[in-house]
């Protein structure tokens, strides 16, 4: 259980680190360096305990990425105003079903 909520971690801190690269305006607004190199470090540094705990990295990658690009484009929508449209909604269901079957591939 410790191994997933690694995981989760991860997920939060690269997806936090993201949201505060958009934030930043290309880089102009320096403010949000910090924020945007210490949450991919320590989202790299989590993932990397992840994977030494013994989770395949198929499966680590798969629902790091999977539920990365899901949670960053929803709060895009609420915090930058950015798209979320139907379209979008269908592919972060395909997103979810495809790192379901990663990890349901991983125990088959």
């Amino acid at each position: 259980m410790l191994t997933w909520g690694l995981l989760a971690g991860a997920i939060g801190c690269e997806v936090a680190a993201t949201l505060s690269l958009r934030a930043s305006d290309g880089l102009t607004r320096l403010g949000w360096l910090a924020p945007i190199v210490v949450g991919y470090l320590v989202s790299f540094v989590l993932l990397a305990m992840v994977l030494k705990r013994g989770m395949p990295v198929g499966v680590a990658y798969g629902v790091w990425s999977g539920v990365g690009v899901a949670a960053t484009a929803a709060l895009a929508r609420f915090l930058f105003d950015d798209p979320f449209t139907a379209v979008m909604a269908g592919g972060v269901v395909l997103i979810g079903a495809g790192v379901y079957l990663l990890e349901f591939g991983a125990h088959a």
